[in-house]
């Protein structure tokens, strides 16, 4: 357990746990998205799928624990550094120029997309978990239709996705650098690949709602 002491007792420690549990849930949604893209087989292979993930069983329950374990910890940690930061910087610098690509949207944001995600992970959990709703009644794509059938519901999602795409575009680069794989020679195709993901993860799911709507 010392690592785990030594992580939390540095900054750079903090950062690079952060950076670990944020690729974890990169994968996740690398994974979920690839599940979810099940919808543009039909309405029943999109509830196949939802079935054969409840199917899972105790494994899918370990799973979500571990998720939630990451959320806490790459919240905390990210609240940490926060704080740290403006207690050192008091007074914001007039160019930042950190990580040599200068201040971007996602970077600027970062703080304020990740409590918005955090919000949206809380309201989409209460809407879609296998263990909160009852799919012995409704099947999965029933109860997204139900939601999505709100304009306010459809809103927030795709939203929610717009703001998720910020997050990843600066925080899979941005982790890149916190475990030190940070050579100017990858830095640039890092950087790409981060625009790349963000527009895939954000396309991916928002437009899952509307693909929904049109099959309802």
């Amino acid at each position: 357990m010392n690592w785990l002491v030594r992580a939390f007792s540095t900054s750079v420690g903090k950062k690079q746990l952060m950076a670990v549990t944020g690729m974890l849930f990169l994968v996740f949604l690398g994974t979920h998205l690839l599940g979810n893209l099940s919808i543009y087989g039909g309405k029943e292979a999109f509830n196949a799928y939802a079935h054969g993930l409840h199917q899972l069983g105790k494994i899918l329950v370990v799973a979500e624990i571990g998720l939630v374990v990451c959320l806490v910890i790459h919240v905390f940690l990210a609240v940490l550094l926060f704080l740290e930061n403006r207690r050192a910087r008091p007074v914001k610098y007039a160019v930042d120029k950190s990580g040599g690509n200068g201040r971007t949207l996602s970077s600027v944001t970062m703080p304020y997309t990740g409590l918005l995600i955090l919000v949206f992970v809380i309201v989409h959990l209460a809407g879609f978990s296998h263990h909160i709703v009852d799919q012995s009644r409704r099947t999965i794509f029933q109860i997204a239709s139900s939601i999505f059938a709100s304009p306010l519901g459809l809103i927030f999602y795709v939203f929610s996705m717009i703001v998720v795409a910020l997050h990843v575009r600066h925080g899979l680069w941005s982790a890149f650098q916190s475990i030190g794989l940070n050579h100017p020679k990858y830095m640039p195709f890092i950087r790409g690949l981060s625009l790349a993901y963000a527009i895939l993860v954000g396309v991916g799911f928002g437009l899952l709602p509307i693909v929904i709507r049109f099959m309802s």
